[in-house]
C-alpha cells in the first residue's frame, strides 16, 4: 500500500497571511497617529478621531476576509481613504503614502508568484 498523496501546499494561502500580518502592523501605526497628532498637529477634531479610529477598527476586520475577490479593492481604496485623511493633518497621509508603497510591493510579489505558478515553476510544484 502507498501512502495517500498530499495535495501541494497553496502559495496564495501564506500570502494571505503576509497580507493579513500588513494590515494589523498598519492597523497599529495608524492608531499611533492619534498620539502624534495630539501632541504636534491638528487631529481634525473629533471627525479626526473618529476617522483615525474606523479606518484601523476597517483594516483589522479585513483581515478576515483576505480570500475574497474584494479584498485586494477594498485595501486599496482603504489605502486612497488613508491618504485622504492626510488632509486633515499631514502625518496621517505620509503614512497612508508609505503603505500604498508597500501595499504595492506586495501586489507585484502577488503578481510574480502568480506568473511562477502558471509556468510551474515553484518548488512545490516539482
Amino acid at each position: 500500500m502507498s501512502a495517500p498523496e498530499r495535495p501541494a501546499p497553496d502559495p496564495m494561502k501564506g500570502f494571505r497571511g503576509v497580507m493579513a500580518a500588513t494590515l494589523i502592523l498598519e492597523s497599529i501605526v495608524v492608531l499611533l497617529t492619534l498620539l502624534v497628532l495630539a501632541k504636534f498637529g491638528n487631529s481634525g477634531g473629533g471627525f479626526g478621531v473618529v476617522a483615525v479610529l474606523g479606518l484601523a477598527l476597517a483594516l483589522v476586520l479585513l483581515c478576515g476576509f483576505l480570500s475574497r475577490s474584494w479584498a485586494l479593492p477594498t485595501v486599496l481604496v482603504l489605502q486612497g481613504a488613508l491618504i485622504a485623511c492626510g488632509l486633515l493633518s499631514l502625518p496621517i497621509g505620509v503614512i497612508g503614502v508609505i503603505f500604498a508603497l508597500v501595499w504595492y510591493a506586495l501586489l507585484m510579489m502577488r503578481r510574480e508568484v502568480a506568473a511562477r505558478m502558471a509556468r510551474g515553476d515553484l518548488p512545490s510544484q516539482r
